[in-house]
């Protein structure tokens, strides 16, 4: 078999992962040794819950993050020169969509490597999905500046996109400011936008609303601490 590098995707938080996870995704798993991570802890844990018999001492770790150079990358990928297979795990979700995992897939299609993603949940679409927005052209933005001034000017400015470009706009904050963040959303943009909160997805608790600015004023949902994605449309 050609060595392959398997991007792939785990849950977006205590989810049970049969549940968003296909069968497949565990048969590939089970075939590898090698794995670069974002978080060797995490990842261990999660190859445990995926199944039990996995012994994690048999396996090799690369850690990813971003104080990885290109050329530690590089070396990660060195198994694959030998005909051996490797797994790309992130954090949450799907591997190098808004995660450093993109830095290995772009040095592995450099070296002509085959890469292939595997099925999974991905907040992105996910909310995307959920939103009611428009899904033909859509842009994610990751985190705002934390600059106040700097962060009300781009809010205006992704918000003049979907007035122009007829494009929804989608972004994060960190969990612990996410309600500062959206009492900011309902001060600055126009009273009309619609604005959809997409949070803990695939969760128990999990929460995908929208509404105009003017209808969410007042009415919030307490977001702290709570993985949660912006979506703003007209």
């Amino acid at each position: 078999m050609q060595a392959t590098l398997f991007l792939i995707p785990v849950t977006l938080g205590e989810t049970e992962h049969r549940n968003v996870l296909p069968a497949y995704n565990l048969e590939v798993i089970l075939s590898l040794k090698h794995f670069i991570v974002e978080n060797i802890r995490t990842a261990r844990r999660f190859l445990k819950k995926a199944d039990a018999s996995i012994v994690i001492d048999d396996l090799c770790f690369y850690e990813l993050n971003k104080h990885t150079t290109a050329e530690q990358v590089a070396e990660y990928l060195a198994p694959m020169a030998k005909g051996e297979s490797i797994g790309v795990i992130s954090e949450a979700g799907c591997p190098a969509i808004a995660d450093p995992g993109a830095d290995v897939v772009a040095i592995a299609q450099r070296k002509n490597y085959k890469v292939v993603p595997l099925v999974g949940p991905s907040s992105i679409l996910m909310s995307v999905m959920g939103s009611g927005f428009n899904g033909q052209s859509f842009a994610f933005h990751g985190y705002l500046p934390i600059d106040a001034s700097n962060r009300t000017t781009t809010i205006k400015k992704l918000e003049q996109r979907i007035y122009n470009e007829h494009q929804t706009q989608l972004f994060i904050e960190t969990p612990y400011r996410n309600n500062k963040l959206a009492e900011e959303l309902i001060k600055t943009c126009k009273p009309g936008t619609k604005m959809c909160i997409a949070s803990d997805i695939t969760c128990e608790g999990e929460y995908i609303k929208t509404r105009t600015i003017k209808e969410w004023s007042g009415k919030l949902p307490d977001l702290s601490k709570k993985p949660t994605i912006f979506l703003l449309y007209k």
